[in-house]
């Protein structure tokens, strides 16, 4: 016999559920794996099986075949043995609750209206009322654990053993004892082991593990390669960069095993609830049965107390609290399957009522991949000098201008020299060579320096880098970056949605119409500092509207903190993200923006329909039962029927398609 609670505790009447991932101790839970195996599945539902033989048996003899021996204690102790197998472990776990202080547990309930069933001498009807549950208790949780499985199989891909170089001869080792530095050789339709660098001159990679997709990435020599993607072309070699347990699918699979610890409001309204519920339902259990006596002439005790055992059997409240969190591991399942990780089921329900999505453009909404359009120094400048200390002056940032314009020079000149490099926040870079001062950056930096130039920005739709040396201003570089392909799906999904778009960039405002007025998006700022995105941040929640802010979850955490739920792309790219954002998108796709709130939305959706589903039946039935209507196969319907409805409900989210 199996149920789903942990060292004694169960997830209904209000406990806390373990995080999973963590080694459950009941002791006749078996290993995750085997939740998939048949032997398994029939072992945990044998106690099931001859309990309801010997019911069915008991039942025969009572009703058709009437045998003269099936009397007295005979019968007593048949119906006794079919009981046994389901009840003992139930009146156990029972004992063990109240032995710990939990009196009003599930158990508890269970154990006292079956136990009065006989002692009224309904034994058919105590016995099915424990079989019953005890089989519901199975199906929630072997459903419990295979959400749990779902999430935990999505991510969890890293092979146990690789195949590394050492003095030229392949050797076959633990992965965890692979060092940085080692070289690991993978062969066509083997997963990487462990982050590092390709070595090989190209090779192709399934990355469905860490982004959703299954469309080959080719990588060239250089590239980072992750844990978790599978070559899928020839042998390939990878210097390792990080350590096994570093990797970042080992923090990804950390992120979502965590995820669910941190409730949404409706899980821990949920499980208060249930705290106070129960103790009541018990006091108007003990009412039902004690309290007629003093009012009604013809009372009879075995009656009432029927209908108080009825009434406590509909009260419990297993369909709420297990169907519920299973809701969100579903949704939190269906959304890491899709390469989109929520840190928490309490982001999936604020997601799923977001009015606002406030977006960054570079690396958001565009490729973040420049390129140099056009230069433009006055003559009386060494054109090739100066974008030769552009260059280096650059290197400083990792910002994508810096990529572009690497790209577009070639190799750093080294015999350049830069003094007092220094970055300012929202405006570019300042440094000297040979006492002279060099500014390359946004015209805002030379408004800052006093710098007078003789050209409107405002004229050139491009990205404008403005440069000034020796306290004169040579120039500019216009650089332009591109739209993504889905980024114009991701409007139209949102607009659908009823979600209302904002884009704020640091770039010239005329880029950022550009980009917007081209994708539709409602509103659009540019020329912002990080403090300026706050601002904006703050007038829409001002106006009492929830918001979610897209970025690169570092360079914005000021408006990420402000926002209600923030969403970082590219949690492949940086670690950083991964730890500063509520949502992770992993593969830089902005129509995963409007997929997350779908996925929160319909987990939202399915936990209410339970929500009404459990309250509506339960209190029409216990209303019938308090007054006599409703017998223990009504309250059995009320308590593991609409439990086992409600998880079924709940565990659709996970084989939707989004």
């Amino acid at each position: 016999m199996e149920h789903k609670h942990t060292q004694g505790k169960s997830p209904c009447c209000g406990q806390e559920e373990e995080t999973y991932g963590k080694k459950e101790t009941h002791q006749h839970e078996h290993s995750d794996d085997d939740g998939h195996d048949h032997n398994h599945i029939m072992k945990i539902f044998l106690p099931s099986i001859l309990s309801l033989a010997l019911l069915l048996v008991a039942i025969f003899f009572d009703n058709l075949l009437k045998p003269s021996w099936f009397t007295g204690w005979i019968r007593i102790l048949w119906y006794t043995i079919s009981y046994v197998p389901v009840g003992f472990p139930v009146l156990r776990d029972a004992l063990q609750s109240i032995v710990k202080g939990d009196v009003f547990s599930e158990f508890f309930l269970m154990s006292i209206a079956t136990i009065g069933a006989f002692a009224i001498g309904e034994y058919p009807e105590g016995v099915a009322v424990m079989l019953f549950y005890s089989v519901g208790e199975i199906f929630q949780t072997l459903a419990v654990k295979r959400a749990k499985l779902n999430i935990k199989s999505l991510l969890d891909q890293r092979p146990d053993e690789v195949t590394v170089l050492r003095n030229n001869q392949q050797q076959t080792v633990k992965a965890e004892s692979v060092g940085i530095g080692e070289i690991i050789q993978l062969k066509p339709g083997e997963k990487l082991g462990l982050d590092g660098t390709l070595l090989s001159q190209t090779a192709s990679f399934n990355t469905a593990a860490l982004t959703g997709e299954s469309k080959p990435d080719t990588k060239v020599k250089g590239d980072t390669v992750l844990a978790g993607m599978i070559n899928l072309t020839t042998v390939a070699q990878v210097k390792v960069t990080m350590a096994y347990t570093d990797s970042k699918l080992s923090k990804i699979l950390e992120l979502v095993q965590n995820a669910t610890s941190r409730k949404a409001p409706t899980e821990l309204f949920i499980r208060k609830f249930a705290n106070i519920y129960t103790p009541i339902v018990v006091l108007l259990a003990v009412a039902i049965c004690s309290l007629p006596y003093f009012f009604i002439a013809e009372y009879q005790f075995k009656d009432w107390l029927y209908r108080a055992l009825v009434f406590l059997v509909i009260s419990c409240p297993c369909a709420l609290v297990i169907s519920i969190p299973l809701g969100y591991f579903g949704g939190i399942g269906a959304a890491s399957r899709n390469g989109i990780l929520f840190k928490g089921s309490n982001f999936l329900d604020s997601l799923a009522s977001i009015q606002n999505i406030v977006m960054d453009k570079t690396g958001t909404m565009t490729k973040g991949v420049f390129k140099v359009q056009e230069i433009v120094f006055n003559k009386e400048f060494d054109q090739i000098e100066i974008l030769q200390m552009v260059n280096v002056l650059e290197s400083y940032s990792n910002h994508p201008v810096a990529t572009a314009i690497l790209e577009f020079m070639g190799i750093i000149n080294n015999n350049i020299q830069l003094q007092n490099v220094e970055e300012i926040s929202g405006h570019g870079l300042k440094a000297e060579i040979n006492g002279k001062q060099l500014l390359v950056g946004n015209f805002k930096l030379l408004d800052k320096f006093s710098i007078i130039y003789n050209i409107d920005p405002s004229s050139i739709v491009y990205t404008v880098i403005a440069v000034a040396y020796d306290r004169r201003f040579v120039g500019y570089i216009t650089i332009a970056d591109s739209i993504k392909e889905d980024a114009q799906i991701t409007v139209d999904k949102l607009n659908l949605l009823g979600v209302k778009s904002t884009m704020l960039s640091g770039d010239k405002s005329t880029v950022v119409r550009f980009v917007a007025e081209k994708l539709g998006i409602n509103h659009a700022f540019g020329d912002l500092l990080p403090e300026d995105k706050v601002k904006k941040v703050s007038e829409i929640k001002a106006r009492k509207e929830t918001v979610a802010f897209v970025g690169d979850g570092v360079n914005d955490a000021p408006v990420i903190a402000l926002s209600d739920v923030g969403i970082a792309m590219g949690g492949l790219g940086s670690d950083a993200t991964i730890e500063t954002a509520d949502v992770v998108i992993q593969d830089d796709k902005p129509s995963k923006i409007p997929m997350a709130i779908h996925i929160g939305r319909q987990t939202k959706r399915i936990v209410w329909q339970n929500i009404i589903l459990a309250f509506v039946i339960k209190g029409i039935v216990l209303v019938l039962g308090a007054g006599g209507l409703a017998t223990m196969w009504e309250a059995v319907f009320a308590d593991v029927g609409v439990a086992l409805i409600a998880i079924l409900n709940a565990v659709k989210i996970q084989r939707m398609k989004f």
